[in-house]
């Protein structure tokens, strides 16, 4: 996998919206922050645009998003927002310029349908906390982009859980949001988890549905030859008024029944106030033992 190159001060980062519409005002501590590390940022197209839910029509979201892919100047694109949206430009952007020349794209949620195409491409991304909304985050949430885009060196430690399944192992790190890995199967930008690390993780699903993702994800072999399973926030699940009768976490261990690689729960990433920046596509050391998950970047 090809990592795109550390940023230094100075250099530039564009913040541009592949889904959902953004106001200039909800960027402006992200913005801040930005500066605060010595980045220079310019707004796309789509920032302030508006076309119903989206941060404007879909042609002007892919020329925006292609501009900066295509810009020599912006060293990285932060995605704005998330929702929905995205899957609707990837199979209109050229990425012709980013193989040469690849640059950090940031973002989770949504941007998963861009780190699974993007991961298919030989080329590492960033899952991480979005413009909209970071200042709500941890401090470590914060901190962990900053740490990923300037440094080499990455490591998220954490304590154990009891349901963790211990063990240890190696592998490229892939996956995202359950909801958005789960539509794509099947395209371009499904992604191939043979001898990697799924990270996965949810917000605002009913656990029926949960059950029906991972059986999807099941039948597509995407746990036959997996090495890890990392699983980050589940947050704000719903249920029916019949009870589905079991929780995310127990759902999840039965569709691993069978496979023996190590399992880590609640990891510090997705729709959480502590969401740590995940680098996709880098090759990874997982180990969960009795009193630490850590993951080694």
């Amino acid at each position: 996998m090809i990592s795109p190159k550390l940023l230094k001060s100075g250099d530039t980062v564009a913040i541009v919206s592949t889904a959902r519409k953004v106001s200039k005002k909800e960027l402006v501590h992200a913005i801040e922050i930005m500066k605060s590390w010595g980045l220079k940022v310019i707004l796309g197209k789509s920032i302030e645009a508006e076309d119903n839910q989206f941060a404007g029509n879909d042609s002007l979201r892919k020329s925006d998003f292609q501009e900066a892919l295509d810009n020599p100047q912006v060293k990285a694109i932060w995605c704005a927002k998330g929702g929905y949206g995205t899957v609707r430009i990837i199979d209109q952007l050229d990425f012709t310029e980013f193989n040469k020349h690849p640059k950090w794209i940031i973002g989770y949620s949504d941007i998963t349908v861009l780190h699974s195409h993007i991961h298919n491409l030989g080329i590492e991304t960033l899952h991480a906390q979005m413009p909209v909304g970071i200042e709500t985050k941890t401090e470590a949430s914060r901190a962990s982009i900053k740490k990923v885009l300037f440094e080499k060196e990455y490591t998220i430690a954490i304590p154990s859980e009891k349901i963790n399944r211990i063990g240890k192992a190696t592998g490229e790190l892939v996956g995202g949001n359950l909801s958005i890995l789960y539509s794509l199967c099947g395209s371009p930008s499904a992604i191939n988890t043979d001898g990697k690390i799924l990270f996965i993780e949810d917000l605002d699903e009913y656990l029926y549905h949960i059950d029906r993702m991972l059986q999807n994800l099941k039948r597509n072999g995407m746990f036959k030859n997996l090495k890890g399973l990392i699983v980050g926030g589940m947050t704000e699940m719903n249920d029916n008024d019949i009870p589905f009768g079991k929780t995310v976490y127990e759902m999840i261990l039965e569709i691993c029944e069978g496979y023996d690689f190590p399992i880590v729960f609640n990891f510090p990433a997705g729709h959480i106030e502590d969401n740590r920046a995940l680098i996709m596509g880098r090759e990874v050391i997982l180990e969960v033992n009795n009193k630490k998950a850590i993951l080694n970047f």
